[in-house]
């Protein structure tokens, strides 16, 4: 990442003859540890735009990838560039996200419904099947969704794969617990 910011900020700071960073902060890289924080943080993502209020909907966000698969679902496509969601895990299914396409378009849009003041909702029967496969109670989901960023500066995950995490890296102590514990309903 240094190699790909440093020429970029050094071209920025000579145009605008300042110096400094080119971005706000350093880089910084989280391991994602399931498939529970895989969806949290895409969600995140994804509604970034609309909590940022530069967007009113998800295929309005530019540069997201919640409008590249909007479009080639239109398209009754996955987007090429993107792992695809292959829907409900089973064995020898090829690598790509364990939920359907459609759900995760839904449960990102009641999640931007109900972060909107002006276009409140509530999570629909259809998203619920998601968080409750994932055992993540709907107030947790908006906690993560709207604060991941906050939340987490380390591995991001429920407890036991933060456990797990750990012992494989034969670390004694769980730094970074009482984030992971939103991911869990206990």
């Amino acid at each position: 990442m240094r190699c790909l910011n440093e020429p970029i900020a050094r071209q920025a700071n000579q145009e605008d003859n300042c110096t400094g960073r080119f971005w706000e902060g350093r880089f910084k890289s989280q391991a994602l540890l399931d498939e529970a924080a895989v969806l949290a943080c895409m969600t995140y993502v994804d509604l970034n735009p609309i909590r940022a209020q530069l967007a009113d909907t998800p295929e309005q966000s530019d540069h997201t990838s919640i409008q590249l698969r909007i479009r080639a679902a239109l398209k009754g496509e996955q987007p090429s560039n993107l792992l695809p969601f292959i829907g409900n895990e089973c064995d020898n299914q090829p690598n790509g996200i364990a939920f359907s396409l459609t759900d995760y378009l839904q449960l990102v849009d009641d999640t931007g419904r109900i972060i909107r003041n002006d276009k409140r909702g509530c999570i629909s029967e259809s998203s619920a099947k998601i968080l409750n496969r994932l055992n993540i109670p709907h107030d947790n989901w908006l906690k993560l969704t709207t604060e991941f960023g906050k939340l987490f500066h380390g591995p991001v995950g429920t407890l036991q794969a933060l456990t797990d995490y750990c012992e494989h890296l034969e670390k004694r102590r769980r730094h970074f617990a009482t984030s992971c514990q939103h991911f869990n309903s206990n």
